[in-house]
C-alpha cells in the first residue's frame, strides 16, 4: 500500500513540475525595448548616504529598558534615530554629540495579570561625529579570572617566556 501511494506522491510532483515548467515557458520574455536601463546611483550620493548621520533604526524596548523583563511590549520594537554610517578611517566610529528624549506610549503586559499603555522615554540622537575608538581596555584582576582559560601546554622541558608588563617585546638580544 505505501509503495503505491509513493508512486501516486511521485507521479503527482512530477506532473505539477513539467506543468510549471510549460507555463514559464509559456510566458511572453520581455522585449529589449520595454527594458527600462539599470540605475546607477553617482558615487557622491553613495557617499553621501553613508556618512556618519543620525538614522532611523529599529530599537528593541528590552535595549532600552533591560530591567523590565516581567513584562511584554507592543510594540517590541521602536524606531528611533540613532547615529550610524561610514567614517573614513577604521580608528575612528560614529558617535553622539547631541541626544533628546522623546517619548512614546507602549503598551506593557504582564503575563495573565494586566495590561496598560505607558509613556515611555526613548533617547535618540540628533548630531553625530566621527570620533577616536576608544581603547579596549581589561581591568588587570578581571584579567587574573581568565588565566585558566588561556592556559597553554608546553612541551616537556620547556620553559613559559613571561610578557613584561610595560607591554614591550621582551626580546632584548640583539
Amino acid at each position: 500500500m505505501n509503495f503505491l501511494l509513493t508512486w501516486i506522491h511521485c507521479g503527482l510532483a512530477a506532473l505539477l513540475y513539467f506543468h510549471n515548467a510549460k507555463v514559464l515557458q509559456a510566458a511572453p520574455a520581455q522585449e529589449d525595448a520595454a527594458k527600462q536601463p539599470e540605475e546607477v546611483i553617482p558615487f557622491m550620493t553613495v557617499f553621501e548616504r553613508s556618512a556618519c548621520r543620525p538614522i532611523e533604526t529599529m530599537v528593541d524596548v528590552y535595549q532600552e529598558y533591560p530591567d523590565e523583563v516581567e513584562y511584554l511590549f507592543k510594540p517590541s520594537c521602536v524606531l528611533l534615530m540613532k547615529c550610524g554610517g561610514f567614517c573614513n578611517d577604521e580608528a575612528l566610529e560614529c558617535e553622539p554629540t547631541e541626544v533628546h528624549n522623546i517619548s512614546m506610549e507602549i503598551m506593557k503586559l504582564r503575563h495573565l495579570q494586566s495590561q496598560h499603555i505607558q509613556r515611555m522615554s526613548f533617547q535618540q540622537h540628533s548630531k553625530c561625529q566621527c570620533r577616536q575608538k576608544k581603547p579596549l581596555r581589561i581591568k588587570q584582576e578581571k584579567m587574573q579570572n581568565y588565566l585558566p582559560i588561556f592556559h597553554c601546554y608546553l612541551p616537556a622541558g620547556e620553559q613559559p617566556v613571561m610578557m613584561p608588563s610595560d607591554g614591550s617585546s621582551g626580546n632584548t638580544q640583539k
